[in-house]
């Protein structure tokens, strides 16, 4: 794109229309950044009930490598982004040659694969776990006992602890790596972590790139479910790392969007990479009601082609995670109780049916002080029956 596409133009005649791969809560968002700021919407997604199709001007219900759904959304759209990592890379090679699509397939497939994503991590200078690549039997028999215990991962579609097995010996990795099929495999040495932290970036087609602050996060069972975004939740010094390490991590991809960078934080108070989400992420819904610019507005300008301004957070927050565990049967959560609270902001993604581990929505709370909107998001869990902070 040579130049920017304006909100409202129009393009060979028709409305400009931004269209995304992937039909999810996250598309649904980026929709909806981009309907207000005047832009037509298209979401190619193969689920006849997809939370962002439901909302979109155009909605191509066809699988991700249907050659004529490809060809439909090229049609549509003047430029073309993603809302989840594993839309398939071909797929964006496909609409990479026809429109600009960011992020580009490259940046897409190597956050894919974490066996190429730990080498991106270590080309860039980035500090990463211990670890060993596993893809065959001679690289299981070769991996260092210093690595144990680890956690053993699958190379490609492991998302919220899926795909992941704790082991402490020789024999239980050879155990764990026939469970998951012999598949490619990365090992990584456990740490004595103290929390988890992440970092959102985003860069457009010019280089120029803005950050959100450092986000601490809590996860359950491999899901995410609070972050927490106020003063002194991360120490100044660490949260320069990880915002000096993120900003290494896209420059090194050329990256063009939204990516989210996850790290651990060490006892030692070391930083340490985890990995990367070419999109916005989770731990970023925070930014709806607490930044003068949201996660998916940025989305929308480096897709666009317009002007990146560093954002500013201007209230302190909270973000609850809301899974279908906390839907009574036949029914739904005390949201009048959760809202008659101050700083409440209910976000629910349009998903028809509840079941556990399902992401239906979050809660952000903002306030003027980290002390009150711990206080309010405290009493939100209990009403919600979610664990204590």
């Amino acid at each position: 794109m040579n130049k920017p596409l304006l909100p409202g133009a129009l393009v060979n005649g028709q409305p400009a229309t931004l269209g995304v791969m992937g039909g999810g809560q996250l598309g649904r968002m980026f929709v909806h950044a981009a309907q207000a700021m005047g832009y037509f919407t298209a979401v190619l997604d193969p689920d006849t009930a997809s939370p962002a199709g439901l909302v979109s001007h155009h909605h191509v219900q066809t699988d991700y490598l249907d050659e004529q759904g490809l060809a439909q959304l090229i049609q549509r759209c003047a430029a073309i982004t993603t809302e989840f990592e594993n839309v398939p890379a071909p797929a964006l090679v496909t609409l990479g040659a026809h429109r600009p699509v960011a992020p580009s397939a490259d940046a897409v497939a190597i956050a894919q694969d974490r066996a190429l994503e730990k080498a991106h991590f270590v080309r860039c200078g980035v500090p990463v776990a211990p670890h060993a690549v596993i893809a065959t039997p001679a690289q299981l028999a070769a991996v260092s006992a210093d690595l144990l215990p680890g956690i053993l991962k699958t190379a490609r579609m492991g998302y919220d602890g899926k795909g992941q097995i704790r082991v402490k010996t020789a024999q239980e990795l050879a155990d764990a790596w026939a469970q998951l099929k012999n598949v490619p495999c990365v090992l990584e040495k456990m740490l004595p972590l103290k929390a988890e932290c992440s970092v959102l970036v985003a860069r457009g087609a010019d280089g120029q790139m803005v950050n959100f602050p450092v986000q601490l996060n809590l996860h359950r069972e491999g899901i995410l479910a609070v972050t927490t975004v106020t003063e002194g939740a991360v120490p100044t010094e660490l949260a320069d790392k990880a915002v000096a390490a993120t900003r290494a991590i896209a420059e090194g991809l050329n990256y063009v969007g939204v990516l989210c960078v996850e790290f651990f934080i060490l006892e030692g108070g070391q930083l340490v990479v985890n990995e990367m989400a070419p999109r916005p992420h989770n731990s970023g819904h925070y930014t709806l009601d607490a930044c003068d610019q949201s996660q998916f507005d940025l989305q929308v300008r480096t897709l666009a082609g317009l002007p990146l301004t560093q954002p500013r957070q201007h209230s302190q927050a909270i973000m609850l995670n809301l899974l279908g565990d906390l839907w009574p049967e036949g029914g739904s959560p005390a949201w009048d109780q959760v809202l008659a609270l101050p700083g409440t902001h209910l976000h629910l993604y349009g998903k028809l049916s509840a079941r556990p581990g399902r992401k239906m929505g979050h809660l952000n709370i903002t306030g003027a002080t980290p002390e009150a909107v711990r206080t309010t998001a405290l009493q939100a869990a209990a009403l919600l029956g979610i664990e204590a902070l």
